[in-house]
């Protein structure tokens, strides 16, 4: 994958997480959200 195409993907999943959290209130969730996300993420990144 090249750098372009990653550097689009983050800042479009960057928004959608955005979007997310401006309609979700409950901080508690949002982290533990971004913290799923995160581990999700790594995962992905890792296994390529």
């Amino acid at each position: 994958m090249d750098k372009k195409k990653l550097v689009g993907l983050l800042a479009f999943f960057i928004a959608v997480g955005m979007l997310i959290m401006l309609f979700l209130h409950n901080d508690f969730v949002g982290i533990i959200i971004i913290a799923l996300l995160l581990f999700i993420g790594y995962s992905c990144y890792s296994s390529c």
